[in-house]
């Protein structure tokens, strides 16, 4: 191990990642309260997570996240200091030209973070630099809630019984009062540099005025929610038509606000009852999918259930290409897809209803659709995206039985009832009475000539016909089980 020494004044490097916020933020006031000058820095590397590298719309998230967080630091008298290239060399390059007596930074818990992580920690210490990690992803570590031999848990409802004990103790940190910068002289890069933003085209312009990224909205977000609407989220959640949930999902990916502040300011705001039961064990469902990414480490990418590695899939790309572009001739179906091109995010009832459709009535691989997601998606994170596609392809962990089919249209006229949410996003379909707006093609010839609707110039005839797609599944699914 190097025995190099560290003067008075040399600084320590706070690393920011996945928890781009002041307040609960344990290696930053960590790295405050050492009393040397600090280094806030946030590296782009788009080598180290391989095909995992952000999508196109976590890099719009991206770019107001790391300007929000630049200017909260200077509130606190630092800067943010960005540097573009593989985080191994960055960071250990950064600290040995810094001479830098420690690196703090907050767990991530990706393989390739994982991985990555380790190597630097190593290294880190071999030259003679400190390191220190915090949890501040989750409300708890994956390798603290385990079965009772000790194994992790496989099943979501026992795994949040086992969880929840643990949760109304935990207090958010402050944030630090002030940070001695320590940044002078060093080089950052601009953050228009990156080209994080789409441009020509543009695709992106449906998502300002929907997000605002960074602490603050976060913030907002979450008093806002559970002023609002979090007493009613047992009934309010499903319906795709009301403001009904809290849209934290990309502020907790970036860790804008940590898992930690929304149970505490929920159970502290929110009134006992279903409504708050269930909201938080939503939080339960991401630390379950952290839990399983942490375990199983191939979940991005493979079958839990290793007898899918023989699922008949489809591979018809003609037919993926129309569910992406929400040309389905299924409206519910149609408006999700269409609602997650323009806005980044799409409603949680109708994720589960078109990857349900994408993996049951057209057989196409779950994996398809994960990585649709990940490009198209703010929130995209890669253990929600993973556990929660093979759950509804049933290959996956405590996965909906293989004989849970969506019916699309049922769907559509249980949680939109009134058509309001079909309305918005298919708005061919505007004019139709409630009647008909999820089942179009049953439409009358006057009734659709009254609304402007030609089925096959206007909007899309059923790319499958529901009855038969829901059998050829059954088989398929049947034949698993009987090679099992």
């Amino acid at each position: 191990m190097s025995t190099s020494t560290h003067s008075a004044g040399s600084p320590v490097i706070c690393w920011f990642r996945q928890d781009l916020r002041r307040a609960d933020n344990p290696a930053l006031l960590a790295a405050a309260n050492s009393g040397a000058p600090v280094i806030c820095l946030y590296v782009l590397d788009d080598q180290t997570p391989g095909k995992w590298a952000r999508g196109g719309a976590s890099r719009w998230w991206l770019h107001h996240s790391l300007a929000a967080l630049d200017t909260s630091l200077q509130r606190l008298g630092a800067r943010l200091i960005l540097r573009r290239g593989d985080a191994y060399e960055v960071v250990t390059g950064l600290a040995k030209e810094l001479n830098a007596q420690a690196v703090f930074w907050n767990r991530c818990y990706e393989p390739f973070a994982r991985q990555r992580d380790a190597r630097i920690k190593n290294d880190l210490k071999d030259s003679g630099t400190a390191v220190e990690t915090f949890n501040a992803s989750l409300l708890v570590e994956p390798w603290h809630v385990t079965t009772k031999d000790g194994g992790p848990y496989r099943v979501y409802s026992p795994y949040f019984r086992a969880l929840a004990p643990h949760c109304d103790d935990i207090a958010p940190l402050p944030a630090p009062s002030s940070v001695t910068d320590g940044s002078q002289g060093v080089h950052s890069d601009a953050l228009s540099s990156w080209s994080l933003l789409p441009s020509s085209p543009d695709w992106a312009t449906g998502f300002s005025p929907v997000w605002t990224p960074g602490e603050d909205g976060a913030r907002a977000r979450l008093e806002t929610f559970c002023e609002d609407a979090a007493r009613d989220y047992a009934d309010t959640r499903n319906l795709p038509g009301t403001e009904g949930t809290s849209r934290l999902s990309p502020h907790l990916h970036f860790g804008e606000i940590s898992p930690r502040q929304i149970w505490h300011h929920a159970v502290s705001h929110v009134p006992a009852g279903k409504g708050r039961e269930t909201f938080l064990k939503e939080i339960g469902w991401r630390e379950f999918s952290y839990n399983l990414l942490y375990h199983f480490d191939d979940l991005p990418e493979s079958n839990y259930q290793t007898k899918f590695n023989d699922f008949p899939w489809n591979c018809d790309e003609a037919v993926f290409q129309k569910w992406t572009r929400g040309q389905t001739g299924y409206p519910i179906v149609d408006a999700g897809m269409r609602q997650l091109w323009q806005t980044g995010w799409m409603h949680n009832r109708v994720r589960m209803i078109v990857a349900s459709f994408l993996t049951k009535h057209l057989l196409i691989d779950w994996r398809r659709g994960e990585e649709w997601f990940w490009d198209t998606l703010v929130d995209a994170d890669l253990a929600n995206n993973a556990a929660s596609w093979q759950w509804v392809a049933g290959s996956g962990a405590d996965a909906a039985p293989y004989f849970r089919i969506f019916n699309p249209v049922t769907q559509g006229e249980k949680f939109d009832e009134s058509g309001s949410y079909v309305r918005e996003w298919v708005p061919e379909l505007a004019k139709l009475p409630d009647k008909y707006i999820h089942t179009p093609w049953t439409a009358p010839a006057d009734i659709l000539g009254r609304a402007g609707i030609t089925l096959g110039r206007d909007y899309p005839r059923p790319i499958v016909d529901h009855t038969m797609a829901r059998e050829r599944a059954l088989a398929a699914f049947s034949s698993l089980k009987d090679a099992a």
